[in-house]
């Protein structure tokens, strides 16, 4: 149980105590290793279970708990402590921090909050070689890395790219990948890799209430490759369904949950598209080397750029690079037409990507040495750090040298 968080909490209040304990229980990776009613007898009760993580209401005695927080950091200073209360002003957060808490919760405590914070904590934390562990301030990345895939026009090949750039990620067993398919009328993430759900994107939106990690886990369909994913509605009545505030609260408990989001998004710009590409680390805008898709890469740079940061996000990718015809508008031209570098070349390879969509299997496991496979392999490991983040080169053979 290396990735399960021990965790004892005290509250002495039943009332406030239960639906804490039952949150608790209803997430996969925690273990609740002891809880207390008892603000005095929990320094016992920590010495004798010695938790990963200490959750400390305060509502019942603010004073106690207070001095309670104190005294578990002058004796416990590797054990990180979540504070919980409904006071929720500026004062009482500033308390429980100077007192040693690490995480303050709001309560009553929603989930994505709860597992956001536990995630943040878990992060703070590294295990020596001795065993022992120590808190790291400003720890590791606790958050998914969330990724956009946005296409300049239809046909130019992003649903491709978002799913096979899923299965590549998933390659590494210490990630945990979920794709979601928000191209809502016309998506076809489940089909390209032959996937047949019980759940969509709509179920998912008229249980939006009740929605917790046990039912969205299994709203996801499950790959071969590990990657997890969420279709979009069967029937296109149902895209009324889906809002954006549902989106949002889909995306919070997906963040705390998995350790990469991939997200195909609609050629629209609706709603729910900016709504992903909003909690988004990276937007990649995929376009081919012709007149009609970069114009439209320009005026979707233009209009992302009304936008807060998004077009900061953005990282332009050509696709297809390398045509039989050689009609096609040169790297350097593409570039100058709009105003940024390109960010990454997948080269033509039409027997490798129409064989994988056609199969139903993705190029990992259907032409796992073709020129199209190794360019997006590569994509994913720049994108997490694995490799160098470098613009492509202008040259057209640049797409085989990957260092």
């Amino acid at each position: 149980m290396k990735d399960v968080q021990r965790i004892a909490i005290v509250d002495p209040s039943d009332v406030t105590r239960e639906p804490l304990r039952n949150l608790l229980l209803g997430i996969e990776s925690v273990w609740l290793e002891a809880e207390c009613s008892r603000y005095e007898f929990f320094v016992d009760v920590a010495r004798q279970s010695t938790p990963d993580i200490v959750l400390i209401t305060l509502d019942a005695d603010h004073a106690k708990a207070l001095q309670l927080i104190q005294q578990m950091t002058m004796e416990f200073p590797n054990m990180p402590i979540l504070a919980v209360s409904s006071r929720g002003d500026g004062q009482s957060i500033l308390q429980a921090l100077r007192a040693g808490a690490k995480e303050f919760l709001t309560a009553p405590v929603v989930l994505e909050e709860l597992l956001l914070a536990l995630n943040r904590l878990r992060s703070s934390r590294t295990v020596g070689a001795d065993g022992t562990v120590t808190t790291v301030n400003g720890g590791g990345r606790a958050e998914s890395i969330v990724i956009s895939v946005l296409g300049s026009r239809g046909g130019v090949g992003s649903t491709s790219l978002a799913v096979n750039l899923g299965c590549e990620l998933a390659q590494d067993k210490q990630n945990s990948v979920a794709l979601v398919d928000l191209d809502l009328a016309l998506g076809d993430a489940d089909v390209a890799l032959d996937l047949i759900p019980d759940y969509t994107l709509a179920d998912v939106a008229l249980n939006i209430e009740r929605l917790d990690m046990t039912f969205l886990k299994r709203s996801l369909c499950k790959h071969e490759t590990g990657l997890s994913v969420l279709p979009h509605p069967v029937q296109l009545e149902d895209i009324s369904l889906i809002h954006e505030e549902h989106l949002g609260r889909l995306i919070g408990l997906l963040r705390a949950s998995y350790t990469h989001l991939v997200f195909d998004l609609s050629k629209r710009f609706t709603p729910t598209d900016l709504t992903a590409m909003r909690s988004s680390d990276v937007i990649l805008l995929v376009a081919q080397l012709e007149l009609t898709s970069l114009r439209n890469v320009v005026r979707m740079l233009h209009t992302l750029c009304q936008d807060g940061d998004l077009a900061q996000k953005v990282r332009v990718i050509c696709n297809r690079v390398g045509s039989d015809d050689g009609g096609e508008i040169t790297i350097a031209k593409a570039e100058e037409t709009i105003g940024q570098p390109i960010f990454w070349n997948i080269p033509n390879d039409f027997k490798a990507m129409v064989g994988s969509r056609n199969a139903g299997v993705p190029l990992v496991t259907h032409s796992p040495k073709s020129k199209s496979r190794i360019a997006i392999q590569a994509l994913g490991n720049a994108l997490v750090g694995k490799g160098p983040v470098e613009p492509a080169k202008k040259e057209r053979r640049s797409f085989f040298s990957f260092k």
